[in-house]
Order: C-alpha cells, then sequence, then structure tokens
C-alpha cells in the first residue's frame, strides 16, 4: 500500500478530539494479540482467494462444446473433467466467506464493546481496526472481480444442471462429486448475488447487533460512521494524501469507506442515506467522483446497487442525484 498511512481525524468524536489511526504498520498490543492472531490467518488465506479468483478463467468452450453435441460421450466427460475441478474453486470461495463472516463478528466483539467509546476503540485497538479495514477492502475487490467474471455464474450453473442429470440416472454420482447437492443449493444462493461477499458481511454485521442485544447499536454504528470519517479525510486532504507512494493505497481507502458505509446503512434503523446521519454522505461521495472514473464505477454501483436505503424517502434528491450523474 506504499508508506506509512498515518491518518488524523478531525472533529470526529464528540469531544472534538484527533487521533491517528495508522493503517499500514499497527502492531497488536497483548490484548489485541488473540482476536488478531485468528483474523491473520483468515487474511493470509484472503491472498491467495483473490489470486484464483483472479486468475479463473472458466470452462466456457467446453460447455459450448458440450452443448452442442449432447449425444457424444467423449465431449461431455470432457466438459465435465473442467468444470468440476473449477467448482472446487467457487467452493473454497464460498467456505472462505463462512471464515470472513467469523472473522468481522470477532472483531466486531473487540470494537465495539462497552468499555470505552467507539472512537477510543479505533484509536487504541489500530491493529484490528486495520484488520477490519483490510476485510473490507478484500470484500470488495472480491466482489468486483465476482461481477466482472459471468464464466462464475454460468460454469456453476452448467455443472448444477450436469448434477442433476447425473442424479436422475445414478443416484450415487454426487457422492464422487466435488459439491452435493445440498452444498450446491446453499452456494447458489450466494453466487446469485452480484455482490455476495459485501451481502455475507452485511448480514453478519446485522446477525451481530440481533445477537448482543446487550450493546447500544450506536456501538457499532458509530464504530462504521468514525471508519468512513477517517478515509474520507485521509482521501480528501493533500497533506495526508501526498504521504501515499502507490494509487493501491488510494483504493484501499475508498473500497474501505464505501464498505463502512454500506454496513452502516444496513445496521442503523435509518440507514447511511438520512440527513441525521453521522456519515457525510456528500462529502464521500464527492471525494469517489474526484477519482479516475473507470477505479471508481464499481464502488459508485455499490453503494448504488447494494445499500438499503437510498431509494428511501427520506434520502435528500441531491444525493440521489449525485449518485445517478
Amino acid at each position: 500500500m506504499g508508506n506509512l498511512i498515518k491518518v488524523l481525524t478531525r472533529d470526529i468524536d464528540n469531544n472534538g478530539g484527533n487521533f491517528f489511526l495508522d493503517f499500514e504498520n499497527a502492531k497488536p498490543t497483548e490484548a489485541e494479540r488473540r482476536v488478531w492472531e485468528e483474523v491473520n490467518e483468515v487474511l493470509t488465506e484472503a491472498v491467495s482467494v483473490l489470486q484464483d479468483l483472479q486468475s479463473y478463467s472458466g470452462a466456457g468452450e467446453a460447455i459450448r462444446q458440450a452443448i452442442q453435441h449432447p449425444n457424444d460421450e467423449r465431449v461431455q466427460e470432457g466438459a465435465w473433467a473442467a468444470v468440476v475441478p473449477l467448482v472446487g474453486k467457487l467452493k473454497k470461495f464460498y467456505e472462505f466467506s463462512l471464515k470472513l463472516e467469523d472473522s468481522l463478528q470477532g472483531l466486531l466483539e473487540f470494537l465495539t464493546s462497552s468499555r470505552c467509546s467507539p472512537t477510543q476503540h479505533l484509536e487504541q485497538e489500530q491493529a484490528l481496526a486495520r484488520q477490519f479495514a483490510e476485510i473490507l477492502h478484500f470484500t470488495l475487490r472480491f466482489d468486483e472481480l465476482k461481477m466482472t467474471n459471468p464464466a462464475i455464474q454460468n460454469d456453476f450453473s452448467y455443472y448444477r444442471r450436469t448434477l442433476s442429470r447425473m442424479r436422475i440416472i445414478n443416484q450415487t454420482a454426487e457422492e464422487h462429486n466435488e459439491v452435493d447437492n445440498e452444498l450446491a443449493n446453499r452456494m447458489s444462493l450466494f453466487y446469485a448475488n452480484a455482490t455476495p461477499m459485501l451481502k455475507t458481511l452485511s448480514d453478519a454485521t446485522t446477525k451481530f447487533v440481533s445477537k448482543h442485544a446487550e450493546l447500544p447499536v450506536e456501538n457499532t454504528t458509530d464504530c462504521l460512521s468514525t471508519m468512513a470519517s477517517v478515509c474520507k479525510v485521509m482521501l480528501e486532504t493533500p497533506e495526508y494524501r501526498t504521504r501515499f507512494a502507490s494509487e493501491d493505497t488510494v483504493l484501499f481507502c475508498l473500497r474501505v469507506m464505501v464498505g463502512v458505509i454500506i454496513l452502516y446503512d444496513y445496521v442503523h434503523p435509518a440507514g447511511a442515506f438520512v440527513k441525521s446521519s453521522k456519515i457525510d454522505m456528500k462529502g464521500c461521495i464527492k471525494v469517489l467522483r474526484y477519482q479516475p472514473p473507470n477505479s471508481v464505477e464499481g464502488l459508485l454501483n455499490a453503494l448504488r446497487y447494494t445499500t438499503k436505503h437510498l431509494n428511501d424517502e427520506t434520502t435528500s434528491k441531491q444525493i440521489k442525484n449525485m449518485l445517478q450523474a
């Protein structure tokens, strides 16, 4: 991500206090270490997940041949042999989403507890805040890659159709396959979503709030809004932005900002777009609009199509127009 990133937030908490949030070099304290190590294992695996997704080319030609020659057993077997290992990768991605959900909930338990304010959590537990940001960065990157790769849906649809036919012919066929019918149903729901990882995190955050009824919902939403403010300040302030050694750093912060906005919109009863929202939505959209269009169109689409409250009557026409422009 380039050189040291330190973001000086301005007037985020109720006391107007300032603090540095180090997205790059924060190291865990002893209090953070157990959770940090658990999450670090998942984030290490995230690297290979993205690499596998980036290199996912699909079995399009083999499937086309199989459809064109339905009675050619050799062609059918070739298509099946091409698709099965790819579905193994899709299974890996799906199973990783479950690990990511557990990691997010573990981080939220730490960062939203009532022992101190959300701002103090982010200030004092920067290693976990950094991991939270890295999960969001991964999530937006995964979904961007998935949305631009139709082979994923095509391969999995072909696999399910073929599996169905095999089950009719031979009920034991699925025992030798990469994914049985029950798991295939769950995976189908996962991949049917345009942004499956983001939906996983949104659902996980909502579940977290429901599960921890003893915590005020503000503990969670204030954590999210503070993170959004951190990213916005970093991106719109030249003195901080000039510290970036790479454009990757800018994109990292943009993804994190958009990710926490979407989570906030799902968790907060009124959402992120209402006038009383603690997130400066106009400011965040302006920051996105200031970037080269080809680098942020996916993020703008995430705000347009994966948020919960954008089309509510309580959302101002100005905000709607800013996203439509």
